[in-house]
């Protein structure tokens, strides 16, 4: 062992799930008063980014972005929660589910406003694809994801 740090060869989607918050801001909005999707785009991106390092304990980029789905708009002074979740991990790429929920304020109650599957590759020091733990999936949702995952991985290499 002599110092040598040992990474993890195993975790579970809890380990690395990301949970942000974001409110929206006049700049955020478009003319309509509802949040850019780009602006929606890149808050997923951090909270995906920052779950895809977590799990892999080093730098990770993004390389894909699958079933990017905008189910309702988010108006201006909502509150945004972003949740990224691995799904599964391969050699050394991961998938990230993402799902945004919005609360309007004053209001009850918060609904779905964006899903998608962000897939991020983990870097090692001179930036080459590194190999990353596997995901170990405890719950029901999180064995069905992980099932899933290799359906989407084949349509996603096809593409």
């Amino acid at each position: 062992m002599h110092g040598k740090i040992m990474k993890p060869k195993s975790k579970s989607p809890s380990f690395s799930e990301t949970i942000m918050t974001e409110v929206v801001f006049p700049n955020d909005t478009n003319p309509l008063g509802f949040l850019r999707g780009g602006n929606m785009m890149h808050w997923m991106d951090i909270a995906s980014a920052v779950c895809a390092q977590t799990h892999a304990n080093m730098d990770s980029v993004t390389v894909a972005v699958d079933k990017l789905i905008f189910k309702n708009p988010v108006t201006l002074g909502s509150i945004v929660t972003i949740t990224a979740k691995i799904t599964r991990s391969f050699k050394s790429s991961m998938e990230i589910y993402v799902e945004v929920w919005a609360k309007k304020i004053p209001g009850k109650g918060s609904y779905l406003t964006n899903t998608a599957y962000y897939t991020f590759v983990a870097l090692d020091k001179n930036a080459h694809p590194a190999e990353v733990p596997i995901v170990t999936p405890k719950t029901a949702e999180e064995k069905r994801q992980y099932v899933a995952a290799l359906k989407r991985r084949k349509e996603r290499v096809v593409a």
